[in-house]
């Protein structure tokens, strides 16, 4: 009988020992298998950067390398969809999302925001409600009937974004970036992403607590604004102190980075805690953070050795170089990001493009619907061009278009909260890749000097 019991007690012992080994070692494929996957989605994004060579966006080749991947299943090859890895790649998209905004928060000046003036607040506050009303209460209905109110108002929150990534850098390509037209551009499409990251964070509760309720919206739309007016009044206090602190510790430039990202992480936490997208929470951290915050730590290497170089040259050579070089250490903190973004943001564009099934798109009634909602995507930020002054209206408007971005994130949290179905993700990637396409060449055409 002791012998039984021994043997017995060994085989238990031995069995736990051996569950959490083969548990281990299958986690430890899945992540082999995400370090390949990964390897494949960063490689092939970079082909994405063939568009450029036709004036388009990367952002469109990824979206596209993306579909690619994602239906290669039908020639036979590996799907990712029925891969232990997938977890691994969806949260490193997640965190190139969060990544995205933070940078977009950083490029952001709020001093900025309030010289823009009041044109630029009626031409984003009119593209955001007349595109919302357009695709939750008319083009959703209409055109996707039985769906549930969450969907359409994520319908709806899609089409609200702008790209102001695309339109600068049309603007920029044809040297036109001081004129008023794209002052109000600019400034309005910073606008558009506060108000469109509001409606996110609004649509978002909603869509999780199940109620349409006017007094839930007016609610949460106070949430969503109390918590970036608290983020930007409290965390630029608070982000002076943990630098200080930090910086005691060490003034490198990796303590610089992981303070950065840091404060990053913890702003989309809580942002999710209040029930607000963490994307909000990260813009919001890029709106608090600035390169003064962090004059506790070194200076970049460039400028030091810079300044050494040049400190027996002419005083008129000494100015040029001490301008060019306080220029670009007054975004050393972006610039330091940029690798991070390389490396993370192309996944989220990649993954976004690998929610597209082929099967949809061949389908004519999803092309259809996609062509529909683009001419309702359209129409919603032209107008918009109505209330932006004595200047070239058409500009402002088409200047509002491009959703770029944005407006995958938008549809990719809403795929995520399980209110976005395949069906209308495909058609909301499709509209964000017709306005992309078609607005730097009519851009183009309207800025194009006349002979």
């Amino acid at each position: 009988m002791k012998s039984r019991m021994h043997a017995g007690r060994a085989w238990a012992l031995g069995a736990l020992a051996i569950a959490p080994a083969s548990a281990h070692a299958a986690g430890s494929a899945a992540a082999a298998e995400a370090f390949a996957w990964l390897a494949l989605i960063l490689v092939a994004a970079r082909l994405g950067t063939l568009l450029e060579r036709w004036r388009q966006p990367s952002v469109l080749g990824e979206i596209l390398i993306g579909v690619v991947i994602a239906n290669v299943a039908l020639v036979g090859l590996p799907d990712i969809s029925s891969s232990e890895a997938l977890p691994f790649v969806d949260f490193l998209a997640q965190l190139g999302a969060v990544i995205l905004l933070f940078q977009i928060g950083l490029e952001t000046n709020i001093q900025s925001m309030r010289r823009v003036g009041g044109r630029a607040f009626a031409v984003a506050s009119l593209g955001v409600v007349v595109p919302f009303v357009l695709g939750t209460f008319l083009v959703g209905p209409l055109l996707m009937p039985g769906m549930s109110e969450a969907a359409y108002l994520f319908l709806g929150a899609a089409l609200t974004a702008t790209s102001v990534g695309i339109t600068g850098r049309v603007f920029r390509d044809m040297n036109c970036i001081l004129k008023p037209e794209a002052q109000i551009v600019l400034g309005a499409a910073v606008i558009d992403d506060v108000l469109g990251l509001i409606v996110l964070s609004v649509v978002s509760a909603i869509a999780t607590q199940g109620s349409v309720s006017a007094a839930s919206v007016a609610i949460l739309s106070a949430q969503a604004l109390a918590f970036l007016v608290a983020s930007v009044l409290l965390g630029q206090m608070a982000a002076g102190h943990l630098s200080r602190m930090f910086a005691a510790i060490h003034t490198g430039a990796g303590t610089k980075l992981a303070v950065a990202l840091g404060f990053c992480l913890l702003m989309a936490w809580l942002a999710h805690l209040i029930g607000l997208a963490p994307i909000v929470g990260a813009f919001a951290a890029g709106l608090v953070l600035d390169e003064v915050q962090f004059r506790h730590f070194d200076d970049p290497t460039i400028k030091t050795e810079l300044l050494e170089a040049t400190a027996h040259a002419a005083p008129d050579t000494r100015e040029s170089v001490r301008r060019v070089v306080d220029a670009h250490a007054h975004k050393h903190l972006e610039h330091m990001l940029e690798p991070v973004g390389h490396l993370l943001v192309p996944v989220f564009f990649v993954v976004a493009g690998m929610q597209v099934k082929l099967q949809h798109l061949t389908d004519p009634r999803i092309l259809l619907l996609a062509l529909a909602l683009t001419v309702a995507a359209v129409a919603g930020k032209v107008v918009a061009g109505v209330v932006a002054g004595p200047v070239n209206r058409w500009v402002v408007g088409w200047g509002m278009v491009p959703r770029g971005e944005v407006g995958l994130i938008f549809a990719f949290v809403g795929k995520q909260l399980g209110v976005v179905d395949d069906q209308m993700f495909s058609v909301i990637v499709l509209m964000v890749m017709f306005t992309t396409l078609i607005t730097p060449p009519i851009l183009g055409l309207l800025l194009r000097p006349k002979r």
